[in-house]
């Protein structure tokens, strides 16, 4: 086993951002532990399908075990898996908001604090959480009290994080997309999404796992909240 080739983990991995960020670990010469709630068995023998809900601590254990047993290490860890429900304040039902929390909250905790130790046994290791540029810039008619409740804890988090563990050699950073491409959002919704950024497009798939790439590059950098919103949280 090579253990000097990078290992990144993935959440959320199964579509969208997630599944487009296995590919670009892989084509960076990654190994690869993917998981989500629908993730299939891969064929690739450097990417480790891993099933479960995110949010369950023993699903997280159950990635790093696998990492750590498979590939012999975690470089890079993507916290990508969460839940975005727009809908007024006053609508969400106590089980919406405890699948958020679960998800956005519970599923950052277990499977960070599980990485960590490990990335600290090599004296390297970067985390990325995927926040919402609406932490910074809400929008009148996309009621997101729910996701700014939860990805404005992980910015926080990440401040936080990238502090504590500065000098151990763990880099802790954030990306806060805006509106992206994926399948959450129909076609047809996509004229007026667009036109919620000052640029005047959703974004694409590729302008997130870019910025991913570049912060997992980006030896200097942490603590960093990374905007990629079309120009959202600088006004309108």
């Amino acid at each position: 086993m090579n253990i000097q080739q990078k290992v990144a983990v993935v959440t959320g991995a199964s579509q969208g951002i997630g599944a487009s960020l296995v590919k670009a670990f892989r084509d960076s010469n990654y190994r690869v532990v993917a998981n989500s709630r629908s993730i299939k068995p891969s064929s690739d023998p450097d990417v480790i399908a891993v099933p479960g809900d995110i949010s369950e601590r023993a699903v997280a254990q159950r990635i790093v075990s696998e990492a750590m047993s498979r590939f012999g290490r975690i470089d890079t860890l993507v916290n990508n898996a969460g839940i975005f429900l727009a809908k007024p304040f006053t609508d969400y039902t106590q089980e919406e908001y405890a699948r958020t929390l679960a998800v956005n909250l519970d599923g950052f905790f277990h499977i960070t604090q599980l990485a960590i130790p490990e990335m600290e046994k090599q004296g390297s290791g970067h985390i990325v959480n995927i926040t919402t540029s609406l932490i910074d810039h809400a929008i009148d008619g996309v009621p997101s009290v729910l996701a700014s409740l939860t990805k404005g804890g992980l910015n926080a988090a990440t401040k936080s994080l990238a502090i504590e563990y500065a000098k151990r050699g763990i880099r802790v950073n954030a990306v806060a997309p805006g509106v992206i491409k994926t399948p959450m959002h129909a076609p047809e919704t996509h004229a007026a999404l667009a036109s919620l950024h000052p640029v005047g497009r959703m974004g694409d798939i590729s302008d997130i796992v870019d910025a991913i790439l570049y912060l997992d590059s980006a030896g200097f950098v942490t603590g960093e909240i990374l905007h990629v919103d079309g120009g959202q949280s600088a006004g309108h």
